[in-house]
């Protein structure tokens, strides 16, 4: 059974990998639109970027909710941070270098202009996320992991601001608003895995009930972030499509077909969220609430990709 579980994450990583390797051209097909060179590669680097700042983020909010339930063990499971930041790094580095090239897939070394990532925005933003993971790994390895809360932060604001170039029409107010949608997703999502990490330790060491109650709390504070990913993403939606055009691009374009999959995928993930809620209130066991948690945790990874392929699609037309 131990060997199942390993294979079985293995496996689900491999399946998700192919949505932003595969995804383009299924959402560019008879579109009429035409990708960046390498838009898989990159789309697969920038799902690997988003999902390694949930890991730590999601680590420190469920263990700060853990401390505050009373009878609750004091042990948490082993922590992922500092493999996230290792995964981190290298797609950080793996952007960086698209940049460094001009936002071109670099076939040479030679072709990778280092210096003159320091003479863009969008270099400054890609040297300051693969700092941010290489500080992230040595918090994480450190004696005070807490720490770590800072560079991933880091990560999230390097991600609003680059999503909203100063060319952009109000950047500031489209940089608030992904800067919130990020890190709230970045805590439902992380924090979800953890707080399911953590309850399966509490039962095997006979804590179910503080288990149960984790993940009560958890729900609690996982409905707030669910209300305002909702609010932050139709604003940002209604931004980049205006209303009267969000209909027609939804289909018509690679951009709104993604975006289209996304909010499925996410009221999916809502059902399931309410499955487990329901069970959390009215089953004999709330632990069995465990397996549409798990579910969830699923489709929420599938959500990380679809975003990933969602920034490296031709923005939508404006008219």
């Amino acid at each position: 059974m131990t060997l199942i579980r390993p294979t079985a994450v293995l496996a689900l990583v491999a399946l998700a990998a192919l949505i932003p390797l595969l995804g383009p051209s299924a959402a560019l097909h008879g579109t009429g639109e035409a990708a960046a060179p390498g838009v898989g590669g990159i789309a697969l680097l920038r799902t690997v970027l988003f999902a390694a700042p949930c890991v730590p983020l999601g680590e420190l909010f469920v263990n700060r909710l853990a401390r505050g339930l009373p009878g609750a063990p004091s042990g948490t499971p082993r922590s992922w941070a500092p493999y996230a930041a290792g995964a981190g790094f290298l797609a950080a580095l793996g952007l960086a270098s698209v940049v460094a090239t001009g936002n071109l897939v670099p076939h040479d070394p030679s072709q990778i202009d280092i210096g003159g990532l320091y003479g863009t925005r969008d270099g400054a933003l890609a040297l300051l996320e693969v700092n941010a993971f290489i500080l992230a790994g040595l918090c994480a390895l450190g004696r005070r992991p807490g720490l770590q809360l800072w560079p991933a932060a880091a990560v999230v604001c390097a991600e609003a601001l680059r999503a909203h170039p100063t060319t952009e029409h109000s950047p500031l107010i489209g940089t608030g608003l992904t800067l919130v949608h990020l890190t709230c997703a970045a805590l439902w999502t992380g924090g979800l895995l953890h707080a399911l990490r953590t309850v399966r330790l509490w039962r095997r060491a006979g804590a179910g009930p503080a288990g149960a109650g984790l993940l009560g709390l958890y729900a609690r504070v996982a409905a707030v972030l669910l209300a305002v990913i909702t609010a932050t993403g139709l604003c940002s939606t209604l931004r980049r499509m205006p209303a009267d055009t969000v209909l027609h691009q939804l289909t018509d374009t690679a951009y709104g077909r993604t975006l289209l999959a996304k909010v499925i995928l996410v009221a999916a993930v809502a059902l399931l969220a309410l499955w487990a809620r329901i069970r959390l209130r009215r089953a004999p066991d709330p632990l069995t609430a465990s397996v549409p948690a798990r579910g969830e945790v699923i489709v929420l990874g599938v959500v990380v990709a679809v975003s990933g392929l969602l920034t490296a699609l031709p923005l939508p037309i404006r008219w």
